[in-house]
């Protein structure tokens, strides 16, 4: 099972983050603690929207697709 999260900065609201974990909690607090590089300047974080997978095949093509040009796009009109 995986998740496929979205983050907003809340110091930062203008920055935000799109990730996939195995362990949500323990995902966001590497975030909010500053063990993720590419995260750690925009402390702290918040989840906007969160996704179940079960399958992990599935989590990953729906990350990737949030991360182009029209996931971006889908991303901004539903999510953010």
């Amino acid at each position: 099972m995986k998740y496929v999260y979205l983050l907003q900065s809340i110091a930062y609201p203008d920055k935000r983050y799109v990730g996939l974990t195995g362990d949500l909690e323990k995902r966001l607090a590497d975030h909010n603690s500053g063990r993720s590089p590419h995260t750690s300047r925009y402390m702290p974080w918040e989840i906007v929207v969160s996704v179940r997978f079960e399958d992990d095949y599935r989590a990953v093509r729906f990350e990737r697709y949030l991360k182009i040009g029209s996931g971006h796009a889908f991303a901004s009109k539903h999510f953010w």
